[in-house]
């Protein structure tokens, strides 16, 4: 224990080992670089290995393994774990689960497929993605764990050696929009998940399961009254002062909060020391701010929150009234960074809305915030000044402000587009490098909102959008950058042709890899930017890149299956340039550089390599 705390010290997080303050089996699990336990790597959601036997000397040698079809089309935003010599993973719905075993030339162990009502597809509001399972270790009678998310929300636990269900229940109701896309998060004796849904007036919560029997724990919602919010009026604090009593309730007008978004399907971690959980919540509904006069608290904030009984203790609001669909549920990356000398226990999170954010992960303080797109104008900056009453706020340049617009007028020219400067793609941190490696769009849209009612089940949009490429600039749709987040700066940035929605891995063999919507694999220098490697995959890339090491060899894995929000289009067989919230149009020509498909693609040097290494 104490070689595995001055491991993760050394990374730059601690965990305390006076107590057990986490499940300490997965704790002691995501330090093993062999294995890949979680879906973002550890708790910290860094997407970080410290295997080396493929580095940047040689990365030019990689070759491909082994490859396995996956049945299924559609968009395959998730990645494997590794436990042992076992591989597990999901597939867009109907959303089958697999069990690979590696020791026996990669077989199929078990299959699980769900049953599910195909009219879910209908209320999924970018695709029918999913973006991975999560696993529990073997506790006394349990045994070892991989938990699913269904699209229907329904969250399944699987007996890891069979694919048995262990227990099952439902997190919400599809005929009222309410879905799931997201990765289970197993903390303590709980498996914490989200929902889905802000499109269709879904009211927004997370919660906690017990990781036995699947009972409820605690449910805390992102808007409406404190006690149903699991907030304090007293004690739970933004920006360092106390929220207030109905700090919701109040800057929603009459009821909306009950149909006001805030949903949390994107990434979540845990600092064990801390023993908090961070995460982000959505959009609020509807899409036209004019029907929804307010700040719309809590929608587009990060919270932080006890596993326990889910109480929060601190909550920041990145956009109040959201005007552009800048949906807050992107990662949360935990690193210790120095800052004047001093080294602060931070969250680093890039947010759709174009500014990145790092901020005191204890108290909430918040302390950069800059944008990670030059290309973002429709706010000037994040006031940084503590005596303000914007302190916290972002300033809004009026022209691109589509309230101001009013209702059925076209706002045009906002950069980013509703997809954000980037969506949920997850990031990763280097502690090598002590940078953050961030796919992006690069896009703006024109938006128009226009009146809507909200009838359950059915869509609560309320604007039509049209997407492009930052005007002025490269001519692509992406980039993928280094950020400083101490500086809130970038230190290089690759320009792609459309944006880079793959999740990105570092290592410590001074590599970053991601993937494209064409279906490149890349691998790049991790200072310099300078690409080494690619590799074009049957189809384009939304999945995260892992690595994980077997018989004493390090292999790179990814999922491709073109889709998710920019690849809808192509998903779904959609030619409205309108449709699919707006994507449609500006991803149109991604049709003449892949298509569908469903593969599992790993990695490896040439045997006479890897054993030199």
């Amino acid at each position: 224990m104490l070689a595995l705390r001055s491991a993760c010290l050394l990374a730059g997080i601690s965990f305390a080992t006076t107590a057990a303050l986490a499940n300490d089996q997965l704790i002691e699990m995501q330090d093993n670089s062999a294995e890949w336990v979680m879906p973002t790597g550890n708790y910290a959601n860094w997407r970080w290995s410290k295997l080396d036997q493929i580095n940047k000397d040689n990365v030019g040698d990689l070759q491909v393994a082994w490859t396995m079809s996956t049945g299924v089309l559609r968009g395959h935003e998730g990645a494997p774990l590794v436990i042992g010599d076992m591989m597990y993973f999901t597939t867009p719905f109907p959303n089958n689960v697999f069990a690979v075993d590696l020791a026996n030339d990669n077989v199929i162990k078990w299959k699980y497929t769900p049953k599910q009502d195909p009219s879910v597809i209908g209320v999924m509001c970018c695709d029918t993605v999913n973006r991975g399972v999560s696993y529990a270790p073997a506790d006394g009678d349990r045994p070892g764990l991989v938990i699913l998310q269904q699209a229907d929300t329904k969250v399944v636990a699987l007996n890891a050696d069979s694919g048995e269900v262990v227990w099952e229940v439902t997190n919400g109701d599809a005929s009222k929009g309410q879905t799931a896309t997201m990765a289970p998060m197993v903390v303590k004796d709980k498996v914490i998940v989200g929902i889905s849904g802000a499109e269709y007036g879904v009211r927004g919560h997370l919660t906690a399961y017990d990781i036995k029997t699947g009972e409820q724990v605690w449910r805390a919602f992102s808007t409406g009254p404190d006690a149903e919010m699991l907030v304090d009026p007293e004690k739970t604090t933004t920006l360092g002062k106390p929220i207030g009593e109905d700090s919701s309730l109040k800057t929603w007008e009459g009821d909306q909060w009950q149909i006001g978004g805030g949903t949390t399907w994107g990434w979540f971690s845990y600092d064990p020391e801390l023993d908090l959980i961070y995460y982000g919540t959505g959009n609020p509904g509807t899409w036209n701010p004019t029907q929804r006069p307010g700040d719309n608290k809590w929608s587009l904030s990060i919270m932080a929150r006890d596993p326990d009984d889910g109480m929060a203790r601190w909550l920041y609001q990145m956009t109040p009234h959201d005007q552009w669909d800048y949906d807050g549920v992107n990662e949360m990356m935990l690193a210790d960074l120095d800052f004047d000398g001093q080294t602060r226990k931070v969250l680093v999170h890039p947010d759709r809305n174009g500014f990145a954010y790092t901020l005191d992960r204890e108290t909430g303080e918040l302390l950069v915030a800059k944008k990670y797109d030059p290309a973002v104008n429709w706010a000037t900056e994040v006031v940084m000044d503590e005596s303000s009453d914007q302190y916290g706020r972002p300033q809004v340049v009026e022209q691109y402000s589509t309230e101001a617009g009013g209702e059925d007028t076209n706002t045009t020219g906002v950069c980013p587009a509703a997809l954000g400067t980037k969506d949920q793609q997850p990031s990763a941190f280097s502690p090598k490098t002590k940078l953050f490696y961030i796919p992006t769009n690069h896009v703006c849209m024109d938006y128009e909102p226009f009146r809507v009612s909200y009838t359950a089940g059915q869509p609560y949009v309320g604007a039509t959008l049209s997407m492009y490429p930052a005007p002025d600039s490269h001519g692509g749709m992406g980039n993928f950058i280094a950020w400083d987040a101490t500086k809130g700066e970038i230190k290089w940035s690759l320009a792609e042709r459309f944006s880079v929605w793959s999740g990105a891995l570092a290592t410590a063999g001074d590599i970053v890899f991601y993937g494209t919507l064409e279906g490149y694999l890349k691998a790049i220098d991790s200072e310099t930017g300078d690409e080494l490697y690619k590799f074009k995959t049957p189809s384009g890339i939304i999945g995260n890149v892992m690595t994980y090491e077997h018989a004493g060899k390090q292999y790179i894995a990814v999922l491709s299956g073109v889709g998710g929000w920019a690849g809808i289009g192509l998903a779904a067989g959609l030619t409205d340039p309108n449709a699919g919230l707006g994507a449609v149009g500006g991803y149109a020509s991604l049709k003449n550089y892949t298509d569908l498909g469903g593969q599992l693609t790993v990695f490896a040097l040439p045997d006479e390599m890897a054993s030199t290494q």
